[in-house]
């Protein structure tokens, strides 16, 4: 067995005190996998958000309420849950491939935090304005953008630590941020908003037509944004592929089985106890009712767990860059942006068709806080929101395809990797 293959322990501890670094020498090949896995969990999003706005009642339907929901609904919006948590995580990794390509930490650490910033600014104009159709912005809507962008911030400091370090870090924040369920806060004062924005999701008021609407409270996030940094490791060029499966296996079997024994005890991990329901079905629907807003153990887990094992599957099998889920998965941002866009567009004709003002189609602070009860009762059955989904994607592809290639074709555009 070579020297590589079989590391000394002094090797390993000098590893594990100092932060990630390569050179930029380094072959910077994309990995397929990945790509393939965030495309399909991409594709997956678009499904939420076409249920959200083409569904009846809209967004004032809890498809998750055990109480109105139906398993078709209900495992609509469930396998919906996969995507933010792998986003999420992937970032991460793709942060630390772009530091592997760079060669420094400093220059990673800078681009992080430009970053970050950007992808803020971006989800409050662009994005905002991509699903409210406002052009007044009464409503700031912080979701899944905003919370990359300051864990992204976050991690532009993270990766100064050791690796042992961080990885602590994000394990810490990922598995003990349930203890702080118990923290409820109420009112607008200073330290109730900052407590939302961290831990718990809010919908406020602010003016009589102005709102914000916390959806994704950043702690547990920016832990697993570090995790997944951390996990970047296994795919850096000249890593061994057989111990990443190795790894990859034994992470996602570990990952599922914890979230099995915590969540059939309700011994940990999610402040929303499952129960025997009326029926086998509804049982396994309660089972599988984790909660996301803020993420808990159990839903990450749940989430992260198949994620891992879809990995393991994925490697080698699949050598053509130019695949469909490979393509959107390589132009992430370009696609979340632009598909919000191509939904609300489709769901205004929805709405007009329905004979409807296409104001009814608009996500201001008024009809968050006070819907038109022709809202309320508005919407489609689920065939026509999986119809509509599929034309969105249909959209989408070839719109994905041209992004890709002009990126590819012009690598010496510093600004592309903004976007």
């Amino acid at each position: 067995m070579s020297k590589e293959n079989n590391p000394s322990v002094a090797s390993i501890v000098q590893a594990a005190s100092t932060p990630f670094k390569a050179t930029p020498n380094e072959n910077t090949s994309r990995v397929i996998s990945l790509d393939l896995l965030r495309g399909i969990v991409m594709v997956i999003m678009a499904l939420d958000h076409v249920r959200d706005f083409t569904h009846y009642g809209t967004f004032f339907n809890d498809p998750t309420n055990l109480a109105t929901t139906n398993p078709a609904l209900f495992f609509t919006r469930w396998i919906t849950h996969f995507c933010a948590p792998i986003f999420v995580f992937l970032a991460g990794t793709s942060a630390f491939l772009y530091g592997v390509r760079r060669g420094s930490t400093r220059a990673l650490s800078r681009f992080l935090l430009t970053r970050g910033l950007w992808l803020i600014f971006m989800e409050l104009t662009v994005i905002n304005l991509g699903i409210s159709f406002d052009i007044s912005f009464s409503l700031h809507i912080f979701q899944v953008i905003w919370a990359i962008g300051l864990s992204m911030i976050c991690l532009g400091g993270l990766v100064y630590l050791p690796k042992n370090a961080l990885i602590a870090i994000g394990l810490l924040i990922v598995a003990c941020h349930n203890l702080l369920d118990g923290i409820a806060m109420q009112g607008t004062s200073l330290p109730a908003v900052v407590w939302y924005f961290l831990h718990q999701a809010n919908f406020l008021l602010t003016g009589p037509n102005s709102a914000v609407f916390i959806v994704y409270p950043v702690l547990p996030w920016i832990g697993l944004m570090a995790l997944g940094y951390a996990f970047g490791h296994w795919y850096r060029p000249g890593s061994d592929s057989a111990r990443r499966k190795a790894f990859l296996w034994k992470a996602g079997l570990v990952a599922i089985g914890l979230f099995v024994f915590l969540r059939t005890f309700n011994i940990y991990g999610d402040p929303r106890h499952w129960a025997p329901q009326k029926d086998f079905v509804f049982s396994v629907l309660s089972f599988l009712n984790t909660t996301k807003y803020p993420p808990s153990l159990l839903y990450l887990l749940m989430t992260l767990g198949p994620a891992m094992l879809f990995l393991y599957w994925a490697e080698d099998r699949f050598k053509r860059q130019e695949g469909f889920f490979a393509t959107i998965g390589r132009v992430p941002f370009f696609y979340y942006i632009l598909h919000f866009y191509v939904v609300h567009i489709v769901s205004v004709l929805g709405v007009l068709y329905a004979g409807l003002p296409w104001r009814y189609n608009q996500l201001s602070a008024q009809n968050m806080a006070q819907p038109e009860p022709e809202l309320l009762q508005y919407g489609y059955p689920l065939i026509v929101t999986y119809s509509i989904w599929l034309l969105v994607i249909a959209i989408m592809y070839p719109l994905c395809k041209w992004y890709d290639r002009y990126k590819r074709n012009n690598r010496d555009k510093w600004w592309l990797s903004y976007l």
